[in-house]
C-alpha cells in the first residue's frame, strides 16, 4: 500500500502536459524542379559564404561590413536575446522560489478587543527573520508548455535572424552590382559625350570649309544634345544606388552624405558562377531559415493551446516558512525562538462564465493562423525558387545575346566611321550606328547586373548557406 502511494505521489508530482502534441503539417510538394539551369551537388562549405564565388574582394569587404553594422540585423539579434531571456524566465518558473523576509512591528491591543473590562495590555514588540519557499506543482504541464513555447520562439527568432542575414547579403550583392552597372553606364555616357563633342568640332570645321551642309552640322549637334541630356539621369541613378547600398551597410547619416568609394574600375571584371547548387523542393523546409522560423512559430502556437487548457484546471501550490521570531531582537536566534510552517493550497476556477473556454478557443485560432502562415510561406518559397531558376536562365541567355549584339554594333560603327570619313555615307548613317551602339552598351551593362542579381536571387531563394 505504501509503495502504491509513492507511485501515485510520483505521478502527481510529474504531472501530464495537456494540449495537442505538435505534428508537422502535411504538405504537397513537387517532386523536382523544372529543367532550367546547369545544377550541381550542394556543397555546404561553399554555400556558407556563397558570395565569395564572385571572387570580388570589394564585394567581400562590403558584405562583411553589412553583417557587422546593418541595423536590421542588429535589431533582429536583439530580438533573439529577448527570446533567450524569456526562455530563461520560463525555465525558472518551473523551479521553486526561495526568498527571505524580516519584519519588525510594535502593536497595542485595546482591552475592548479582548472583552475584559479594566485590563490594560501594554504595547508589544515582535521581530522575525524567516526564509520562504513557494512552489507550484506543474500537474497539467502548463509551465512545461510555456517553456516549450518560449523555446520555439527562441528558435524562431534565431532562424529569423538567419533569414534577415541571408536577405541582407543578397541585397548587398544586388545593390553592389547594380551600383557597378550604374557606374559603367555613366562611364559609357561620358565617353560617348566626349566622342560627340569631337564629332561636332569636326563637323563644324568641315561645314566652315564648305565640305558639308548645315544639316549635317545640326544633326551632329542634335545627337550631342541627346547624349548630354542622358547624363543627369545616369548621375541620379548612381547616387540613388549609393544611398541604398549605404543603408544596407549601416552607414551613419554623415557617411551617407559622402559618396561611397568602392575602389577598382567601374568596369572591373567579376567571375560569374556557371553552376548553382539546387536540392529537391522538400529540402527547402530544412534549408530556408524563413520556413524554419514559420514552423517554430507554429510550434509555439501549438504549445499555447496546452497553456490555455491547463489554466482551466486546478493548481496546487506548496509553501513553507522557517525562521525565528521574538519580542526582543536579542532573543531572535535563541533556541525557543524557532518558527516554521508548511502548507499547500489548491485553486481551481468554478464559474468563470466562459473565460477559460474563450482562452482555449483563442489559442486554437492562433494556432490555425500560424499553420496557414506556414503553408503560405512554403508556397511562396517554392514559387520564389521556380522564378529564380527562370530568371537565372533568362538572364544568362540575354547577357550572351546582348554581348554578341554589342560586338556586332561596335564593328558596324567602326565601318560606318571609316566610310563616312571616306565620303561613301552621310553622317546620318554614322549617327545611327553610334546611337545603336550606345543603346546596346547601356543594355549590356544592365544585362550584366541582372545576371549577378539573378545569381544572388537564386542563392537567396535556395536558402543560401547558414
Amino acid at each position: 500500500m505504501r509503495k502504491l502511494a509513492m507511485i501515485a505521489l510520483g505521478a502527481l508530482l510529474t504531472g501530464c502536459a495537456v494540449g495537442p502534441t505538435y505534428q508537422p503539417p502535411e504538405l504537397e510538394l513537387p517532386a523536382s524542379w523544372p529543367e532550367a539551369a546547369v545544377l550541381e551537388t550542394v556543397d555546404e562549405a561553399a554555400l556558407g559564404r556563397w558570395w565569395r564565388r564572385f571572387e570580388d574582394p570589394v564585394l567581400d569587404t562590403l558584405v562583411d561590413r553589412a553583417l557587422a553594422d546593418n541595423l536590421e540585423l542588429r535589431l533582429q539579434a536583439a530580438r533573439v536575446e529577448e527570446a533567450r531571456a524569456r526562455l530563461g524566465l520560463a525555465r525558472a518558473e518551473q523551479l521553486p522560489t526561495v526568498g527571505a523576509q524580516a519584519e519588525a512591528s510594535r502593536q497595542r491591543q485595546p482591552a475592548a478587543a479582548i472583552g475584559i473590562e479594566g485590563l490594560e495590555i501594554p504595547p508589544r514588540n515582535l521581530f522575525s527573520v524567516a526564509g520562504v519557499l513557494s512552489y507550484e506543482l506543474d500537474l497539467w504541464g502548463r509551465l512545461a508548455r510555456e517553456r516549450e513555447a518560449a523555446a520555439a520562439r527562441l528558435e524562431g527568432n534565431a532562424h529569423a535572424l538567419e533569414a534577415v542575414r541571408l536577405g541582407v547579403v543578397a541585397d548587398v550583392v544586388v545593390g553592389y552590382f547594380g551600383l557597378r552597372a550604374a557606374q559603367r553606364q555613366l562611364d559609357i555616357a561620358e565617353r560617348t559625350l566626349a566622342a560627340r563633342l569631337e564629332g561636332v568640332r569636326i563637323e563644324r570645321l568641315r561645314h566652315e570649309a564648305g565640305m558639308v551642309d548645315e544639316l549635317a552640322l545640326r544633326q551632329a549637334e542634335s545627337q550631342l544634345a541627346t547624349t548630354r541630356a542622358e547624363l543627369p539621369a545616369r548621375r541620379d541613378e548612381l547616387r540613388r544606388r549609393e544611398t541604398a547600398l549605404g543603408l544596407l551597410l549601416g552607414l551613419s547619416p554623415a557617411e551617407l552624405v559622402a559618396a561611397i568609394t568602392l575602389g577598382g574600375e567601374p568596369a572591373a571584371v567579376t567571375v560569374l558562377p556557371e553552376r548553382i547548387p539546387v536540392e529537391l523542393p522538400s529540402a527547402l523546409l530544412a534549408r530556408r531559415p524563413d520556413l524554419r522560423a514559420a514552423e517554430a512559430e507554429l510550434v509555439a502556437a501549438n504549445a499555447g493551446i496546452g497553456v490555455a487548457m491547463a489554466s482551466r484546471l486546478p493548481q496546487l501550490n506548496l509553501a513553507g516558512l522557517a525562521g525565528f521570531a521574538a519580542t526582543r531582537p536579542g532573543d531572535l536566534f535563541s533556541g525557543d525562538s524557532e518558527s516554521w510552517s508548511v502548507g499547500a493550497s489548491v485553486a481551481a476556477p468554478v464559474f468563470d462564465f466562459g473565460r477559460g473556454r474563450s482562452r482555449v478557443d483563442a489559442a486554437t485560432a492562433v494556432r490555425e493562423q500560424a499553420e496557414l502562415r506556414y503553408r503560405a510561406t512554403v508556397a511562396i518559397a517554392i514559387a520564389e525558387v521556380r522564378d529564380a531558376l527562370a530568371f537565372f536562365e533568362s538572364s544568362g541567355a540575354r547577357l550572351e545575346a546582348v554581348s554578341e549584339q554589342v560586338a556586332a554594333l561596335r564593328r558596324t560603327e567602326e565601318l560606318a566611321d571609316i566610310r563616312y570619313r571616306e565620303g561613301y555615307v552621310s553622317i546620318v548613317e554614322l549617327l545611327d550606328a553610334q546611337r545603336a551602339l550606345l543603346a546596346a552598351e547601356l543594355a549590356e551593362a544592365q544585362a550584366n547586373a541582372d545576371r549577378f542579381a539573378a545569381t544572388a536571387t537564386l542563392f537567396k531563394a535556395l536558402g543560401g548557406g547558414w
